[in-house]
C-alpha cells in the first residue's frame, strides 16, 4: 500500500511538471496566434489570448505586403528536393557502410561521425569559398546541395544503425532470387527501413523549413529566398506593425506545426522501433 502511494505521488509530480513545461512551451505560440488576430491598437490593451473580434484580414495583408507567396513556394521546393536527395543518398551510403566491404570503410565512417560534431557556422568560410568557385552562390542548386550536405551525416548514421540490425538471411534469400546489390537495396532494404526513413524525412523537413543562416549566406536575390529569410525582410520593413508581424510569423510557423502533428506517430515509431527489424 505504501509503495502504491509513493508511486502515485511520484507520478503526480512528474505529470504536474510536464503540464507546466507544456504550458510554458505552448503559451508563446498561442500568444503569437492571438496577437495576429488583433488590431494595432488593441494588441497591447487587450490581454486576452484570443480577441472577441478577430481580424482575419491581417493574414491577407501580411501575405500580400510581405510577398510570402514566392517565399512559400521556394521553401516547399527546397524542402521536397533536399529531403528526397537526402533519403536516396543516405540510404545508399548507409547500405554500403553496413553491407559492403571496401578499403577505408571504418575510417570514412568515423570521419562521417566527426562531421556531425562540427557546427554549421564553423564551415561557413570554406563553404562560401567552395560555392563561389563553383559559381553556385545565389543559385537554387547551390542551396539545395548545401542543405543535402547538412542533413547527410545524421541520416547515414541512423540508417546504418537500422541496416546493421537487418538479418543477413533476408539478403541471402533476395540474392538467391536473383536480386543484385542495387535490387536488394531497392526491394528489401528501403521497404524495411520505413520507420527510420520517416524520422529522417520529418527531421530534415523541419531543418530545411526553418533554415535561416545558410540562406542568408547563399542568397542575395529575393525571388530565391526561403520563407524564414523572407520573414526577416518582412520584419525589417514592418518592425512596428506588431499584428502584421505576428501574422507573418504565424504563416511561417503553422505549416510545419501541422506536418509535425500529423506525423508525430511516425516520429515516435521510428525512434522506438527504428533499430528493430521484423
Amino acid at each position: 500500500m505504501k509503495y502504491k502511494i509513493e508511486r502515485f505521488l511520484k507520478d503526480s509530480v512528474i505529470h504536474i511538471l510536464l503540464i507546466i513545461v507544456s504550458i510554458g512551451c505552448l503559451f508563446p505560440l498561442l500568444w503569437m496566434v492571438g496577437s495576429s488576430l488583433k488590431t494595432q491598437q488593441t494588441i497591447f490593451s487587450d490581454m486576452s489570448i484570443f480577441p472577441k473580434n478577430p481580424m482575419w484580414g491581417n493574414f491577407y495583408l501580411a501575405w500580400t505586403k510581405g510577398g510570402f507567396g514566392i517565399y512559400f513556394l521556394n521553401s516547399m521546393l527546397y524542402t521536397v528536393t533536399v529531403v528526397f536527395g537526402i533519403v536516396i543518398i543516405a540510404s545508399l551510403a548507409a547500405f554500403a557502410f553496413s553491407r559492403l566491404k571496401f578499403p577505408g570503410k571504418n575510417i570514412l565512417f568515423y570521419m562521417l561521425l566527426a562531421a556531425m560534431m562540427i557546427p554549421l557556422p564553423g564551415s561557413f568560410v570554406p563553404l562560401y569559398v567552395l560555392m563561389t568557385r563553383l559559381h553556385l552562390i545565389n543559385t537554387r542548386i547551390g542551396y539545395i546541395l548545401c542543405m543535402i550536405n547538412v542533413g547527410l551525416s545524421f541520416s547515414i548514421y541512423l540508417l546504418k544503425t537500422f541496416f546493421d540490425k537487418m538479418p543477413v538471411e533476408l539478403e541471402d534469400a533476395a540474392r538467391i532470387d536473383g536480386c543484385s546489390r542495387l535490387g536488394i537495396w531497392w526491394n528489401m532494404a528501403l521497404p524495411l527501413a520505413k520507420p527510420a526513413i520517416a524520422v529522417i524525412v520529418i527531421f530534415n523537413s523541419l531543418n530545411v523549413w526553418n533554415e535561416y543562416i545558410l540562406a542568408t549566406l547563399i542568397f542575395s536575390s529575393k525571388n530565391l529566398m526561403p520563407l524564414q529569410r523572407g520573414l526577416m525582410i518582412f520584419q525589417g520593413i514592418h518592425i512596428t506593425e506588431y499584428s502584421l508581424l505576428m501574422a507573418g510569423m504565424t504563416i511561417t510557423t503553422l505549416p510545419i506545426i501541422l506536418v509535425y502533428l500529423i506525423m508525430q506517430k511516425h516520429i515516435i515509431k521510428g525512434i522506438t522501433t527504428g533499430v528493430i527489424v521484423g
